[in-house]
């Protein structure tokens, strides 16, 4: 009796060892299928921002991935990182999967003999490799190209900088004036150079702005270090701070990034459109593309913009379908018509009112992947050239229609580019751009009755611009600081300044994550005003 119950014991237990181990081996096979599958998917997305983004920051994957648009956000890009990074992986991972569990039953049905330790060892050792070397491969693709350690590196600076932040304060308003603003999409002053390109692409705008004219510019303007996207581009100038998700905070719950049903965008920062519409101004934004592509509507309306124009409203108003492109938008032919039909009715509102407006408009016909109008005449061998010089002679003629009907007399004008262009594998210019020693952002600035040999601060970064903008709207602004900026049009900068700072210790500053500042800047309610 107890023999058997002994036998019967050593059964139970052989049978339990059985199963925990093959257990094991299903647990152990599953973990290399999905790390199989983590792999694929990070290096197909590395490959895919290379291509059309090329390298980006985690902040900025951060703030977009939660506010792509699949009609006028990217169109047939973002249905290919849809595909490419959720679908293909998964397809891949699954298809080798299904092929090695078919060829094992085959095996089992054919009878095959066990085969050899040594031979399992080989194989197990060549797919273990293989499978490691996709894993490592795309981690560190991935991590290459959203510059992942640089992000660990600036989690752990000591700067902050709400240390550093200045609150705009508006001393006097007694000047204040209507403003226009244009954002040129990818507006690189470095086109200009005619010895590099086949042509000035910015000559016609060049030619509508001149500084014999009245017309002054910052020479050698800088993309704010970690920028270079639209959004980045619209708060850097019109908020004054880098643009960084809200990150982790102690004091804080709130989201790390901005989506579309988010209420408010920055709401703790006092932004351009705050300043303006305190001092009465109404302000309006026209884009071609989806006005809620990377939540860009919901910064705008954040900050007492109240009126926001994008495709859908295009759409709406009746525009023709050969006015858009099927990835973005409205084509700026169309975008300066309804921007000089919109500036006279507000200058018309003005005048009846006494009250100021301020109109901005973004660019779009520069954005690659390169897309030609019909109104565009490609005279140069890289089409892209002549798109750029195209969209500034729609500039050009909109600056022609101010002039014109004599806004010019009451109205600031600032132009300038939202950022540098994209260096992607895809886009175009990298043997002209990629060891370029110093690329600059495009830049015009006119102020009514200012001196034609006015001088600005050169060299400043677009943080600078956000003081800049409001000094030359006509209001008189305190210490000449706003944000992290102090205006260009002048040359005393505040001890207490960010921009009094050594160059290196400014650029960490900049990296910073500030979990503090931004945990509070994303709150909602504005905690700086």
């Amino acid at each position: 009796m107890g023999r058997a119950i002994g036998r019967r014991g050593d059964v139970v237990y052989e049978r339990s060892l059985r199963v925990i181990r093959r257990a094991g081996v299903v647990a152990a096979q599953t973990l290399v299928f999905v790390l199989l599958w983590v792999g694929l998917a990070l290096l197909i997305a590395a490959i895919g921002i290379r291509f059309f983004w090329g390298e980006i920051s985690v902040g900025q994957m951060l703030l977009n991935l939660t506010s792509l648009e699949t009609d006028g956000g990217g169109g047939a890009v973002v249905w290919m990182g849809i595909i490419g990074v959720g679908v293909v992986p998964l397809l891949l991972t699954a298809g080798i999967a299904l092929w090695w569990y078919l060829r094992r039953r085959t095996r089992r049905r054919a009878g095959y003999a066990v085969r050899p330790r040594r031979s399992q060892w080989v194989t197990r050792t060549v797919a273990t490799a293989l499978v490691a070397a996709v894993v490592v491969g795309g981690t560190t693709a991935f991590a290459d190209t959203v510059n992942l350690g640089k992000y660990i590196q600036a989690a752990n600076s000591d700067f902050d900088i709400g240390d550093y932040y200045a609150q705009p304060v508006i001393t006097d308003d007694a000047g204040k004036r209507n403003l226009v603003l244009i954002y040129l999409e990818s507006g690189e002053a470095t086109l200009e150079d005619d010895q590099l390109f086949e042509k000035d692409a910015f000559a016609p705008l060049k030619d509508a702005t001149r500084a014999s004219d009245g017309w002054q510019s910052i020479e050698d303007l800088q993309q704010y270090r970690s920028g270079g996207w639209t959004m980045a581009g619209l708060t850097s100038t019109q908020c004054g701070v880098p643009l960084r998700p809200a990150g982790s905070s102690d004091s804080s719950s709130v989201s790390d990034k901005p989506s579309d049903d988010v209420e408010t965008y920055l709401g703790g920062t006092t932004c351009l459109g705050d300043v303006l519409g305190d001092h009465g101004y109404t302000n309006v934004f026209l884009g071609g593309a989806n006005a809620r592509f990377a939540a860009k509507d919901t910064f705008l309306r954040t900050h007492e913009y109240s009126v926001v124009k994008g495709l859908t409203d295009w759409r709406a108003a009746g525009e023709p379908e050969t006015s858009f492109r099927s990835d973005w938008g409205l084509s700026d032919e169309r975008l300066m018509s309804n921007a000089a039909t919109t500036v006279d009715e507000l200058h018309a509102e003005s005048e009846r009112t006494g009250e100021p407006f301020n109109l901005s408009v973004l660019t779009l016909d520069t954005h690659e992947p390169v897309h030609v109008y019909d109104y565009c005449d490609v005279d140069t061998q890289d089409a892209v050239t002549s798109v750029f010089s195209c969209s500034m002679t729609q500039v050009a003629g909109f600056v022609d229609h101010l002039e014109a009907r004599g806004y010019l007399e009451d109205t600031a004008v600032v132009i300038m580019g939202d950022h540098l262009k994209h260096m992607s594998a895809g886009d175009a210019f990298h043997e002209q751009l990629d060891d370029h020693p110093n690329r600059t952002v495009f830049n015009r600035i006119w102020v009514p009755g200012a001196e034609p040999t006015g001088t600005v601060r050169p060299r400043v970064d677009q943080l600078n611009l956000y003081p800049t903008i409001l000094e030359a709207a006509g209001l008189t602004l305190q210490d000449g600081a706003a944000g992290l900026g102090v205006s260009a049009f002048t040359s005393d900068i505040p001890t207490h300044s960010a921009q009094a700072l050594d160059p290196d210790t400014y650029a960490g500053l900049l990296e910073s994550h500030s979990p503090q500042f931004f945990a509070e800047a994303w709150a909602g309610e504005d905690a700086t005003r």
